[in-house]
């Protein structure tokens, strides 16, 4: 069997390792490094470069240059180069053909698959356009990982006693929270958090406007407004962010940044820490949304483990220790230890590794529109994956012989207040009254996180599905959005679906009344028709008015009047057959 390599695709580094003697190791590039560069280059005389080169070249060709372009995997972003566009899976996919060059010179054979981490919360589509680069790049991307899985998996924790463990991985441009329980050969994620839009590129930025307001108070002009010298900044930015993680203070010097002028400021530990606060604020909610998931309090984490070259940062290990009231745990390289991960999955793969079991969970619920505008999830989120799950539905109106299946994601109780990932519909239904049909509607995810719908008419065996090759655009805000905004609101959902319900009701049993004054023309007196129609009216009236408790008791108050009169139809069609016969 050929080599399965992991890939970690990182913002600003990528890394690859492989298993060598039952131990995980780096695989080195073709420079020699451990770390590639997550960049991407084409000369003006039309050279693509990938890695330390395009990223050496940047200062003097920025317009020409990609960097960081995992930010927008997933999304309908295209950077334009030359008259060229180019999508982030094709960016992406340059990198990965470089990994996968380099490995196979180092490896002196082909490689042509591979297993490549991801943030937890990368959503369906991001997960699908990283398999996309991967197939650009020439590999077969046989399983995708979440990167925190990875990291745990490289510490080797699933070896010891069942203990719970929290991981942080902050890189270059994206934050993540996972809390697992590990032990005995088994992963089990109980929740993830995160967010897909923080990481080190933003300390970095905060350094840089720093630095060009500073410039431009003293000077007047504005550096950002050039890109060769906002590239400039932006490298001595990151270095600067670096060096403050193992000083208390830097001096910061570009020479020449504009025309004959200089830039130079001190910036020291301090200072960097009050302008990037509001970033480190940032990772406070989603670690505890994540805990809240997990039915866990901080005290019953037995440890924390930090992964990403930002953790390196004194002010994110500070809070780790407030937050969590435990030492970080970062005894691997934390820039390699999730390509490290990533091999060790490869060999479970391969069969190299026995007795190792890994259950992942989705971040965000899944489900489907029913009556009403209300959304009915099917699986909830942070449900362990793989996993198929599904519902019995019903149609809503008589002789309908068509029902449109609306898949969505999120958190709320109202359609309109979800993420729509699309519609199909499940035809030839046969006659009925409502309420009559079944209809299975059934959602599978696999290992990677994608998923497929499928529905089933259960008499007829039925069925349509779709597998979602591209569902919405979330961004990590987007999803911390989402499901902050579900908590705030769910009192409010939950009053509205029950308005919504009532409603329902209400159609349900005017339908019944109907039905009943139609068979009971020839029975019925008079008064109780006309009793029937008053009542109807009145519920009609309070739901008007918004008044949907008075109309949920005249509901209950109609479905006993039909009850009895019904009964007293039956009876007496039953005695005039029996006067007939």
């Amino acid at each position: 069997m050929n080599k399965i390599i992991g890939i970690d695709l990182g913002t600003t580094f990528s890394a690859a390792a492989f298993m060598n003697n039952g131990r995980p190791e780096i695989i080195p590039n073709a420079e020699g490094g451990r770390l590639t560069p997550s960049v991407v280059a084409f000369t003006s005389e039309g050279r693509q470069l990938t890695g330390s080169m395009a990223r050496t070249q940047a200062v003097a060709n920025p317009e020409r240059t990609v960097a960081s372009i995992k930010r927008r995997m997933g999304t309908d972003y295209r950077v334009e180069i030359d008259g060229k566009k180019f999508s982030p899976p094709e960016i992406s996919g340059f990198i990965l053909r470089k990994i996968r060059e380099d490995a196979e010179e180092f490896f002196s054979e082909k490689i042509e698959k591979a297993v490549v981490t991801v943030p937890a919360y990368f959503n369906d589509n991001q997960r699908q356009a990283t398999i996309e680069a991967g197939a650009r790049a020439g590999l077969e991307v046989i399983r995708i990982i979440n990167e925190p899985t990875s990291a745990s998996l490289a510490y080797g924790l699933h070896r010891q006693d069942v203990h719970y463990v929290l991981i942080w991985d902050l890189g270059g441009g994206t934050f993540d929270v996972s809390v697992l329980e590990l032990g005995n050969g088994v992963f089990e994620v109980k929740a993830v958090g995160g967010d897909t839009r923080l990481g080190g590129d933003d300390w970095d930025r905060r350094i840089m406007d720093y630095l060009a307001r500073g410039f431009e108070k003293r000077y007047g002009v504005d550096v950002r407004k050039d890109r060769t010298a906002l590239q400039r900044l932006k490298e001595a930015s990151e270095k600067a962010k670096k060096d403050l993680s193992i000083t208390e203070a830097v001096d910061i010097r570009i020479p020449f940044i504009w025309k004959n002028k200089d830039l130079e400021f001190s910036l020291s530990r301090g200072q960097f820490e009050d302008l990037t606060g509001d970033l480190l604020k940032k990772m406070v909610e989603p670690t505890n949304r994540a805990l809240a998931d997990a039915g866990l309090a901080p005290p019953l984490i037995n440890r924390v483990v930090l992964v990403g070259g930002s953790t390196r940062m004194p002010a994110v290990q500070r809070l780790a220790r407030e937050l969590l009231g435990k030492e970080p745990c970062q005894d691997l390289n934390p820039d390699e230890v999730v390509a490290l991960g990533a091999a060790i999955q490869a060999g479970i793969l391969a069969g190299k590794i026995k007795d190792v079991v890994l259950l992942d969970v989705t971040p965000l619920s899944l489900g489907i529109e029913t009556e009403g505008s209300l959304f009915s999830g099917i699986i909830k989120r942070n449900t362990t994956i793989p996993v198929t799950r599904g519902l019995i539905f019903t149609t809503a109106k008589n002789n309908q012989t068509q029902v449109d299946i609306h898949v969505l994601q999120g958190e709320r109780l109202l359609v309109s207040d979800n993420i729509s990932l699309g519609k199909f519909e499940l035809n030839d239904i046969p006659l009925g009254a409502r309420g009559e049909a079944r209809i299975e509607v059934t959602f599978r995810i696999d290992a990677n996180g994608i998923f497929q719908v499928k529905a089933q008419d259960l008499y007829t065996e039925t069925e349509k599905s779709i597998r979602f090759n591209s569902s919405p655009r979330l961004t990590g805000d987007e999803i911390n959005r989402m499901i902050e905004e579900a908590r705030i609101h769910a009192g409010e959902d939950q009053k509205r679906k029950e308005e919504i319900q009532i409603g329902i009701q209400a159609e349900s049993m005017i339908q019944a009344a109907r039905v009943l004054l139609e068979e009971g023309k020839d029975t019925l007196e008079n008064a109780d028709e006309d009793e029937i129609e008053k009542r109807i009216l009145s519920i009609k009236t309070c739901l008007s008015r918004g008044e949907y408790q008075e109309a949920g008791a005249k509901i209950t108050e109609l479905k006993e009047m039909l009850e009895v009169l019904s009964a007293t139809v039956e009876r007496k069609k039953k005695v005039k057959a029996v006067r007939v016969s």
